[in-house]
């Protein structure tokens, strides 16, 4: 994977960037649809994937934990994750580095 182009790297930055505003979709559709050109895109989307599918999950139960309060601080603290972890993902990408995200259940492999 040493000859990772400018463009995967675009690529995969804007996947990770992407899933802040948008949640799995743009990891899911980048991974449906590069997987097979790039297994550097491949790899990173799958782990973009996966990382966005373990904050939508993390959404849920602070959502369910709201009602006893709790949930409040959970929220903002997987929201603050999502960006602060999202932009240290794009910044090794930007690299062409592997990057992958700590506190991700790897659900698709």
């Amino acid at each position: 994977m040493s000859d990772i182009s400018a463009n995967e790297k675009n690529i995969v930055v804007l996947t990770h960037l992407a899933g802040i505003l948008f949640s799995f979709l743009p990891a899911l559709i980048v991974w449906l649809l590069k997987k097979d050109d790039s297994a550097y895109i491949g790899e990173q989307a799958r782990e973009a994937l996966n990382f966005q599918i373990t904050l939508l999950i993390a959404y849920v139960i602070s959502y369910i934990l709201i009602f006893i309060l709790i949930g409040f601080l959970l929220m903002f603290v997987v929201w603050v994750a999502n960006i602060v972890l999202s932009i240290i993902a794009a910044v090794a990408a930007s690299k062409g580095e592997n990057y992958r995200y700590p506190f991700a259940l790897r659900l698709i492999n």
